[in-house]
């Protein structure tokens, strides 16, 4: 039983009090005064059948209102602690998931930087190779470029030689304006 259960008896004792008190408060005809001038009620069977109706009706009240609104009372309020402890267990399972993808969120980031520094130490490193490529390819060509300008300077020295010597006087006749 509940609160209200436990508490029917006293209840009921106290309306048997009640009804036992006021029908000794019922003044007889005979014990009256006439000095009021009132209005006298005097008691008869049809007090009883009332307290006994009275009494009936608290039993049947009780039987057909008090304890099915109880019973539904307590199962919404079972029913209510039941939600309540559905939602709280909700929350804390959304709260560990957001937890979770907080987490994998932290760890792809992390997984991402890494790949990304590793990408771009590869790129660096072939870059250098690029540009070591390059310029060997470039040193390399540009020694043939010198070593081709050395023999055609020395296919025109060789061809020049022998002209050196008409050259030579064309240039001395120049400078001195005359003949030698």
């Amino acid at each position: 039983m509940g609160f209200l259960g436990a508490h029917w008896s006293r209840f009921y004792a106290a309306v048997l009090s009640l009804v036992g008190i006021l029908i000794l408060e019922v003044v007889p005809p005979a014990l009256a005064s006439s000095e009021g001038g009132g209005v006298t009620v005097v008691p008869d069977w049809s007090v009883s059948i009332q307290i006994i109706n009275f009494v009936f009706l608290i039993f049947v009240l009780n039987l057909l209102l008090f304890r099915p609104i109880r019973r539904i009372l307590r199962e919404r309020r079972d029913k209510v602690k039941g939600m309540e402890a559905a939602i709280d267990n909700a929350g804390r399972s959304v709260q560990e998931k957001n937890a979770a993808f907080d987490k994998a969120i932290r760890d792809a980031r992390a997984k991402g930087l890494k790949k990304k520094e590793d990408l771009v130490k590869q790129a660096e490193e072939e870059e250098r190779r690029q540009i070591e490529s390059i310029n060997s390819k470039v040193l390399a060509e540009l020694e043939e470029i010198r070593r081709k300008i050395g023999a055609e300077a020395e296919r025109a020295r060789q061809d020049l030689e022998p002209q050196v010597g008409a050259f030579a006087k064309e240039i001395t006749q120049k400078i001195l304006g005359r003949a030698v």
